[in-house]
């Protein structure tokens, strides 16, 4: 008996190997997106066994990478049992289905992957549909002669080798699906619409937290409204948007919105399929960028936000660069031509310089005003202090009020 396994609810992680073509001409640092694509597997709780990379002109039509490669990524597998091979881009059906031919284990893409971590992130019906579109649209053109490297994308599609006549049905169901979802997509955009006109209309001041995925946003979203968002050293711990009131100056009210983090190589399908994380940030009147200082490669991360920025159009909105963990960064200090703070969530006094340049910058996009409130009217003073950047505050004792002077902000 003594010899029996002891019981264990441990779930066995599948064993993984990344691949990835470096190409001459390339747009991306191609270590870090290899960096990225092992974090990203780690986070789909794969256990990654090895890497292999290959430099090329281009990609191989056939396999992704050449002959030679696919013999020793072959060897490797057979060696260490591997159950999953990871490619660093998104890969045609014909290369997907070549591979899993030839090497016999499922085949998994960049998209695929991100797309995993979409799914066992979002928690709003939101961001689970929007994630459920995302991977049918995806898995759709991707349907023909399929044998098990689909088996990760839930509904068991393509996993059991169909017949022309399933592969219709299948198509069929999803086309109905995608449809559906897109139906109650929009029932869930008009109801945010209608509570956004709402906020519109009382004039409410909009920060967006944005950044490259894992920079710190959810640390400073809670630092900031002391509220407790899933706050965790994993890619895309927050995949639905959260808002919540942040006061400032002594009880004016603002909304932060914390979004969704972008990385590299993000596909368009998926930037398609969370622009709804980002319309928040779309509206905002100022956007607050947040930047791991203490990653070897923060540089790169910034610009890769802020061209994503500029392709969603966003790139008009005054930006605010927070350079983050101060406490880790080494070298020189970083710069940028953008107004910016070197800070760290962890230091108090840090979390005023935050509030102080917040202010700054909010009094710049307002309009200045000065009135007189009758002493008796205490309602209306509250709401100036609630609604209005008040930055004077004096009782005139002969005329019994109060002299107001503060920001209010600009009617869009």
């Amino acid at each position: 008996m003594h010899n029996q396994q002891p019981y264990t609810t441990e779930k066995v992680r599948e064993k993984a190997v990344l691949i990835g073509v470096d190409l001459y001409q390339s747009d991306y640092d191609f270590d870090s997106t290899m960096a990225e694509l092992d974090a990203l597997a780690h986070t789909c709780e794969l256990e990654v066994k090895g890497a292999f990379s290959q430099r090329k002109n281009y990609m191989d039509q056939r396999f992704y990478v050449g002959k030679g490669k696919l013999q020793e990524i072959e060897d490797f597998i057979e060696f260490h049992d591997i159950d999953v091979l990871v490619t660093n881009d998104e890969l045609t059906t014909a290369q997907s289905k070549n591979l899993n031919k030839a090497l016999g284990i499922k085949i998994i893409d960049r998209t695929q992957l991100i797309l995993e971590i979409f799914a066992l992130r979002a928690k709003s019906r939101e961001g689970q549909l929007q994630v459920e579109y995302a991977q049918l649209d995806y898995l759709l053109p991707r349907l023909m002669g399929h044998g098990k490297s689909l088996s990760r994308l839930g509904g068991g599609i393509g996993t059991r080798g169909p017949g022309e006549t399933k592969l219709e049905t299948d198509r069929r169901h999803i086309r109905t699906r995608m449809t559906e979802i897109k139906r109650k997509l929009s029932e869930v955009s008009a109801h945010r619409e209608r509570y956004r006109q709402k906020r519109d209309q009382h004039d409410v001041f909009q920060i967006a937290l944005v950044g490259y995925t894992n920079a710190g946003k959810s640390s400073w979203f809670n630092t900031l409204t002391d509220a407790g968002t899933y706050e965790k050293d994993q890619l895309f711990a927050t995949l639905d948007p959260k808002t919540r009131q942040l006061k400032l100056n002594d009880g004016f009210e603002v909304i932060i919105s914390d979004t969704v983090g972008f990385i590299q190589k993000l596909p368009t399908t998926l930037i398609e399929a969370f622009k709804s994380t980002l319309e928040e940030a779309k509206r905002a009147d100022l956007l607050l960028h947040v930047v791991d200082a203490s990653h070897a490669d923060y540089k790169a991360q910034y610009d890769t936000v802020n061209d994503l920025i500029k392709t969603l159009e966003m790139d008009t909105i005054p930006q605010i660069v927070l350079f983050n963990k101060r406490d880790l960064h080494t070298g020189e200090m970083p710069v940028t031509n953008k107004p910016m703070v070197f800070v760290s969530a962890k230091d108090a006094d840090d979390i005023e310089t935050v509030k102080r340049m917040l202010l700054t910058q909010m009094k710049q996009q307002m309009s200045y005003y000065e009135t007189r409130v009758p002493s008796h009217d205490a309602d209306k003073l509250y709401q100036l202090k609630q609604h209005t950047l008040v930055t004077r505050l004096e009782f005139d004792e002969g005329a019994e009020d109060y002299i107001v002077e503060g920001y209010k902000k600009y009617r869009k």
